[in-house]
């Protein structure tokens, strides 16, 4: 019979979890201890060992204080970093619906300004309006590009104050979706930076056959430039020949000298171009390799922390759904306890009740005793049995106040006693004092009542 009378089975059909509310307990457990044999403060560790259901709710009031202001911090980190507030927090229907009313306001007052702008410019259309409207096309664009920056400011607010009063839960999976979230934009990112390693490579690439080519120009370059140096030269000398300085020959002489002067000039401006371009470029080759070793560890320190993240934040999901069924646990363990508390209290009230209805009920029976008209004779006679019953009464009072005590802890000996020390020794009339009546009654002093023949009639 145990079997169909187990107040402790919990495995019914009627109690399968969740799936997301599968916990493993033992893995749970094992953290915790693992962190409370961590923890280098005595203080904390003694705080841990002596904490009570009471402590443990400031302790949840605190958890939940600290994720609040955590994701306060990151909704304020998102827009100083550019983060689009509404891909990084989970929006309820309200706070959605002003982003995407701004998101349709916004197109279609695109879509309706470019209508007027693809208007053709004709005198007929001008002569209709088309320029009017054009300019209260691009008004109302102005005014939903606004109200689109505006929706976001209103939505975060709309989300700052629902949070403020949220629950544990609530903020813990907020937590949870930017942790995923997260994982998508470090995703991305990764993404985006191979992209420009890609681009950097072809730019080292290039850079490379541009530093090539400037020193292949440099050297062909200094060639001819030498090859003017020695033509000039040589002109100069033929010019100090020429005796005759305003002879025609002296004249053409000077013309070559300054052509050559002009030439090697150019060249060596050309060459100096060259060399500069070709350290240019053998510099960009270093900047660039040394970009792509910053984008490749960066790159690098993203994936892990993208791999870590994602594979943590399933786990911590999981984590969290264990710390907030504890908590609910927690509080169905206090409400069961102030039921039955309650209970006990109420007991104990009802016991209180039922103790005074059987005085009173005893004590009715016996004032309904005391006011019935019989002849003093007969009352020698009851009274002798109302105090048989009066004994009764006192060994079924013993076995009360021992029973009351023993199921609810209630001693009712000093609310019997003082009943029977008002009720001692009760009178009606000179009865109790006849001796003479006593002995004249026959068969009544015995204590037992005669029965007339009517009294089955009176009880029934």
């Amino acid at each position: 019979m145990a079997d169909d009378f187990d107040l402790l089975e919990t495995s019914g059909a009627a109690q399968k979890q969740k799936s997301n509310d599968k916990v493993d307990w033992g893995k749970a457990i094992d953290q915790m201890k693992s962190k409370l044999s961590q923890e280098d403060s005595p203080e904390v560790r003694q705080k841990i060992l002596n904490a009570t259901l009471d402590n443990v709710v400031d302790m949840a009031e605190k958890d939940r204080t600290s994720l609040l202001d955590a994701i306060k911090d990151l909704t304020d980190y998102q827009d100083e970093v550019g983060i689009i507030f509404e891909r990084f927090s989970t929006l309820n229907d309200d706070e959605q619906r002003v982003i995407d009313d701004a998101i349709k306001e916004l197109e279609k007052a695109k879509v309706e300004y470019q209508q007027a702008l693809d208007k053709p410019d004709t005198w007929w259309n001008n002569l209709w309006g088309r320029k009017s409207r054009i300019a209260r096309e691009e008004t109302e664009l102005e005014q939903a590009k606004k109200d689109r920056k505006f929706a976001d400011s209103k939505a975060k607010d709309m989300f700052q104050k629902r949070i403020e009063s949220s629950d544990t839960e609530t903020l813990l999976k907020e937590l949870s979706f930017k942790s995923q979230a997260a994982v998508k934009r470090l995703k991305d990112r990764e993404v985006e930076i191979k992209e420009v390693e890609s681009k950097l490579q072809v730019a080292i690439v290039e850079a490379s056959k541009n530093h090539t080519k400037a020193l292949q120009k440099k050297e062909e370059t200094e060639a001819d430039l030498d090859n003017q140096k020695a033509l000039l030269s040589q002109a100069r000398q033929a010019l100090e020949e020429i005796v005759d300085k305003q002879s025609p020959e002296y004249s053409e002489a000077l013309a070559k000298i300054t052509q050559l002067e002009q030439k090697v000039e150019e060249l060596d401006g050309l060459r100096t171009a060259y060399i500069t371009l070709a350290a240019s470029k053998d510099s960009f080759v270093h900047k660039h390799n040394l970009t792509i070793k910053v984008l490749t560890s960066l790159r690098s320190n993203l994936q892990t922390h993208r791999a870590k993240l994602k594979s943590d934040t399933e786990e911590r999901i999981r984590y969290y759904d264990g710390y907030v069924v504890a908590l609910k646990a927690r509080t169905d363990q206090e409400f069961a306890a102030i039921l039955e508390h309650l209970g006990v209290k109420t007991d104990e009230k009802i016991g209180e009740t039922l103790a005074a209805m059987y005085t009173a009920s005893s004590k009715a029976r016996q004032d309904m005793m005391e006011n019935i008209p019989v002849h003093e004779k007969v009352m020698k006679g009851i009274y002798s049995s109302y105090a048989e019953s009066l004994q009764e009464i006192r060994e079924k009072d013993v076995k009360i106040r021992k029973n009351f005590a023993d199921r609810y802890g209630i001693d009712m000996k000093e609310l019997f006693e003082e009943y029977y020390k008002n009720n001692e020794n009760p009178t009606t009339g000179d009865a109790g004092g006849n001796d003479d009546a006593s002995n004249d009654s026959g068969g009544v002093g015995n204590g037992a009542p005669s029965n007339d023949g009517g009294s089955d009639d009176l009880l029934s």
